[in-house]
């Protein structure tokens, strides 16, 4: 055969990838450039495309704003905008928890996970739904204020308002990229070039990344571009960049899908080789200390290759800390059935986001833990919506050696499941933060995990008596060193007296957003003197704060690294100088809206502390 035919079959292959890369990657302009708004009363040509905003939010990981009401949620991402075009600070766009990287430096903090993915840097995430499902031409997001968090754009395969649930479900990454620090709070609509998916979509999901704000990030709405019938490939060539040529997304696509994953972590049939090379002479530990450094991914390759480097690959020493979260669209029962034999000595296990819409079973989840659980941990199960009571008692049963164990924004728990926590009794870390936990059997839990050092009941709205659970943690949890009790309703100066008598230990403490404690009963002058290891402290929106609690503050917790006293009205410049004074450690230090305290007092402050991060944040 002639030499031509193959080198025009490579050509042919070459210019097919460049197109197929191009069209992908396509911008706006190169799609249809018709618009419509979509209308339930007339039918519209499947060519032009659809503008639609967010019809509902499905779920989200967390939120700055109270599960009862409608303020700084993000519920407030469904609809049209409502502040857009407007900059600064407003109740009624959606807003997640945290921001910045003082959430890290803080005694709660948790140790990371090693071999997460460099790909992979989402905090948090949303999921909103639209009436049509449309082959998407361009997502807009509509940012209020600091933006530049949104890390990744997903889409769905699933039809949430659709009768018939598909075999298999399917998200695909229309755009990612990392961090980036954008100049300036003001708000800009952020649209960006997305890749071309091929099926329809009404569910798309937003990653966000807030480690480089100064400060929360707002989003107001957003808005999904689509046409009815796929479109036709872009065959506009005229300039062919060779970064294109590239296999990281088809790797990611098909490399890393969910079968691909799977036939991965299967036994395959490996080819005999007369030696292994030089991995012949190195040492057995050298190797494993080699390859704990990949992925699981890249391990999952890397066991194909020889019988050798297959037994490095499932050694269960490589699997003592293991996170499936960067994996979380990919992990389903066949995963965990497969990653058995290899975690029988697991230690850390994070399946934070992972198995919802039927991807991970109750069965299917108890199964692995029977295998897998008896060297457990660490156990991080963040918004795992497949959770019942079953899992718990499961867990409970299981995991004999657990000390941590998270459950943050598991909303689809019923009540009752939380009383076998208490069967727990070594656990050192208990995450409950928007769950529907309730009083019985907290006061169980805290009455029998008396080794608990950090607790998180943030947004915990079916708890009765806060008074009452401050008590029981003031008699039974004497190595508390961080509680978080962000937008609780109910405690008072007393449930405070009693935290601080029996709970002096503590570093940590949130009181945001808690409207029933008011300064002048001396609740917080009683906090500082009988907590001085206090290094973080949040009473965000109390507004009776007032330049005696600061003063308590200055001259009692020296060791104070992070202050939030947004919204109050009592406290001047002055009282502020001597904490700044007294603090030498201090690093964040929140005065929005304080009425006192001015752009011009705080551009002094800052002058004359330059090592403190004060934030003063501002409406328009």
């Amino acid at each position: 055969m002639s030499p031509v035919f193959p080198m025009l079959t490579v050509l042919s292959m070459f210019y097919y990838m460049c197109l197929r890369r191009r069209a992908r990657t396509a911008t706006r302009g190169e799609m249809n450039s018709r618009r419509a708004i979509e209308s339930n009363t007339r039918a519209l040509p499947i060519n032009v495309e659809i503008v639609q905003y967010a019809k509902e939010v499905l779920d989200f990981s967390s939120h700055y704003g109270s599960e009862n009401s409608m303020s700084y949620t993000m519920w407030n991402l469904a609809g049209i905008p409502n502040v857009y075009p407007s900059s600064g600070d407003f109740t009624q766009t959606a807003v997640f928890r945290t921001y910045g990287t003082w959430w890290d430096h803080c005694p709660s903090a948790r140790l990371p996970f090693q071999r997460t993915p460099p790909t992979f840097c989402s905090q948090d995430y949303v999921e909103l739904a639209f009436e049509e499902p449309v082959y998407p031409t361009a997502v807009q997001i509509l940012e209020t204020y600091h933006p530049g968090a949104v890390v990744r754009i997903l889409a769905c395969s699933a039809n949430p308002y659709s009768q018939n649930p598909p075999a298999e479900v399917r998200w695909e990454i229309l755009w990612s990229e990392a961090p980036t620090k954008v100049n300036g709070p003001q708000a800009r609509q952020f649209t960006p070039c997305i890749k071309q998916i091929n099926f329809p979509t009404n569910l798309i999901r937003l990653e966000v990344n807030s480690s480089l704000l100064d400060y929360y990030t707002e989003l107001d709405a957003v808005v999904l571009h689509g046409v009815k019938e796929r479109p036709v490939l872009s065959l506009k060539t005229a300039m062919i960049d060779m970064n294109d040529i590239d296999e990281d997304e088809d790797e990611e696509k098909y490399g890393c899908g969910m079968d691909t994953l799977n036939k991965q972590f299967s036994i395959v049939t490996l080819r005999e080789w007369p030696t292994n090379g030089y991995f012949d002479k190195l040492p057995y530990e050298l190797i494993q200390l080699i390859l704990s450094h990949l992925t699981v991914p890249d391990l999952c390759r890397l066991a194909q290759t020889c019988k050798l480097l297959y037994q490095h690959c499932c050694d269960p020493l490589q699997y003592i800390h293991l996170s499936l979260q960067p994996y979380w669209a990919r992990i389903n029962d066949t995963s965990l059935e497969y990653l058995q034999s290899r975690c029988t000595l697991i230690q850390w296990l994070n399946l934070s986001w992972t198995g919802n819409r039927g991807a991970i079973s109750v069965s299917g989840f108890s199964r692995f833990l029977k295998v897998c659980g008896s060297e457990l941990v660490r156990l991080e199960l963040s918004c795992g919506h497949f959770l019942n009571e079953t899992c718990l008692e499961v867990i409970t049963e299981m995991c004999p050696n657990l000390q941590e164990l998270n459950l943050s924004s598991c909303d689809k728990i019923p009540p009752q499941a939380f009383n076998h926590i208490a069967k727990v009794g070594n656990l050192k870390r208990l995450i409950l933060y928007r769950t529907k936990v309730e009083q019985t059997a907290l006061l169980s839990i805290l009455n029998f995990c008396s080794e608990l050092q950090h607790l998180s009941l943030g947004s915990c709205v079916m708890i009765e008596d806060y008074d009452l659970i401050a008590s029981m943690m003031g008699a039974k949890c004497k190595k508390l060193r961080s509680l978080d009790l962000w937008r609780c309703k109910n405690i008072t100066e007393s449930g405070i007296a009693e935290l601080a008598s029996g709970c002096q230990l503590l570093e940590e403490l949130d009181l945001g957003w808690c409207p029933t404690l008011q300064s002048s009963t001396g609740c917080f002058t009683n906090l500082a003197r009988k907590l001085p290891n206090l290094q973080k402290l949040f009473l965000t929106a109390n507004r009776s704060v007032c330049d005696t609690d600061i003063e308590e503050l200055a001259a009692n917790c020296t060791h104070l690294r992070q202050l939030d006293i947004l919204g109050t009205r009592m406290v001047s410049p002055a009282s502020l100088r001597k904490l700044l004074e007294s603090c030498k450690d201090l690093s964040l230090l929140d005065v929005s809206f304080c009425s006192q305290i001015d752009n011009r007092v705080v551009l002094e402050l800052n002058a004359n502390f330059p090592n403190v991060f004060i934030k003063k944040s501002f409406t328009q």
